[in-house]
């Protein structure tokens, strides 16, 4: 991670044009009001422990392209956010298990992934200063005993087998009050996991074998509408256009492919009308994505159909599978959204992520690639993140400054990244009560 001074914000290539200047005005008049909706909206339907949202700014658009409810970059966050990383817990704690005084983080399986590493022991020590007992109990078969691991920067984490006792599961002489799991599933959901009467946050039910990309951008469209209605503004202008294609199988030339094809055509043209009615001039472009799954696997761009019908096969094998080697059969095609946020003397481009705990913005940075577009997947091997203490700036806005001053624009940024919580909280909702 690369140490950047506070003062430092990424240039933005494009000057905000009349929309997106319109909604962050709105943004910054309407602010008591938002804020009083948004909390409304919690009081409704509570959030999911933590997530973080990574966000693109065209310029003419700001909108959410993905939600990982299982974060792994606390490593990336400047020191400065500790006290509000600290106090989110609490509150989250408080929430979910009020009477608990130990923690167990289930991680991923990443042992030789030392930034990962990183964010496991920043995140344990978040837990051990907000006044918790922490241990870390890994899912490795092969684990027989506390192993010491070293993180990115040298320091270490103590991996423990877990254990299950009944309806328990913890560490050898650790019998904690919650789990915090920081694994997505992608791999399955472990039988140790199953039926635990130990709260476990976030719940399994939210990992990506069960999880779908589609159904958290269904719901964030509707969260969008609503809240655009509230507030009187277009919501395409924060909204990511979508579609879905049920079974794609990508390593057999011909199985799914007509139907691919087809959505990335229509929603193509869906966004050309959109650019037409607002005057951008811009190529539009899609994402396709594994409609399960993180870590930039199984994604790729497309700007026309007939890319999707010349795909050759390393490109069809690069798509076939992710994380965990899970196949991937189902796809979202997604809007691309530019990025006009460069960072450094290269202009790299650069997208910024928000982490939230509870309903909480506690921080956040950028993420920036240098051999990647502005319209190009950036989460992708060669990114590097720059740490910004912009905690500050995303929740006091300067209404006597422009729009688009950095404090007003990562105002806005929480804005939409709280929305994007909301649509995940929904999400969760609708898991834990499917009637």
């Amino acid at each position: 991670m690369s140490v950047t001074p506070l003062e430092a914000v990424p240039h933005l290539t494009t000057a905000l044009n009349g929309p997106l200047q319109q909604l962050e005005s709105v943004l910054l008049e309407r602010r008591s009001h938002i804020e009083r909706w948004l909390r409304e909206q919690w009081r409704l339907t509570p959030a999911p422990f933590y997530a973080s949202v990574d966000l693109r700014n065209a310029g003419f658009k700001l909108a959410p392209v993905d939600t990982n409810l299982f974060p792994a970059g606390f490593n990336n966050l400047a020191p400065e956010f500790e006290p509000l990383c600290v106090q989110a817990i609490q509150s989250a704690m408080e929430r979910f298990c009020p009477d608990a005084c130990s923690v167990l983080i289930v991680p991923e399986n990443h042992t030789r992934n030392g930034f990962y590493l990183q964010s496991v022991a920043t995140l344990e020590a978040l837990f051990r200063r907000a006044g918790y007992d922490v241990r870390v109990g890994s899912l490795i078969d092969e684990l027989d005993g506390p192993t010491r691991v070293a993180t990115a920067d040298g320091d270490e984490v103590v991996l423990e087998p877990l254990v299950r006792s009944g309806n328990r599961v913890g560490v050898a002489d650790f019998d904690p009050c919650l789990v915090v799991l920081n694994n997505d599933l992608s791999g399955g959901r472990p039988a140790i996991l199953e039926g635990l009467e130990q709260p476990v946050m976030p719940p399994l039910e939210l990992g990506w074998s069960n999880r779908r990309k589609s159904d958290h951008f269904d719901q964030y469209r509707q969260v969008a509408e609503e809240f655009c209605e509230f507030v009187g503004i277009d919501p395409w202008l924060i909204t990511p256009l979508h579609r879905d294609c049920g079974e794609v199988d990508f390593r057999n030339r011909g199985n799914g492919d007509d139907c691919l094809t087809h959505n990335v055509e229509q929603l193509l043209d869906e966004i050309r009308e959109r650019y037409r009615a607002h005057g951008v001039d811009r190529e539009p472009f899609v994402v396709i994505k594994a409609d399960a799954g993180t870590y930039g696997m199984g994604v790729m761009t497309a700007h026309s159909g007939e890319e999707v019908r010349q795909l050759n096969r390393k490109q069809r094998n690069r798509m076939s599978a992710v994380k965990e080697g899970l196949a991937v059969s189902r796809l979202l095609i997604q809007e691309g959204v530019h990025t006009s946020e460069t960072w450094g003397p290269g202009d790299s481009s650069a997208e910024p992520v928000v982490y939230m705990i509870d309903h909480f913005v506690v921080g956040g940075f950028y993420r920036v690639h240098h051999g990647k577009g502005h319209d190009e997947n950036l989460n992708a091997p060669g990114m590097t993140f720059e740490s910004l203490a912009f905690a500050k700036s995303c929740n006091c806005p300067d209404e006597r400054r422009a729009p688009d001053a950095s404090v007003n624009r990562f105002y806005a940024y929480g804005v939409i990244a709280r929305l994007a919580l909301l649509a995940a909280a929904r999400e969760l909702a609708a898991v834990e009560d499917p009637a």
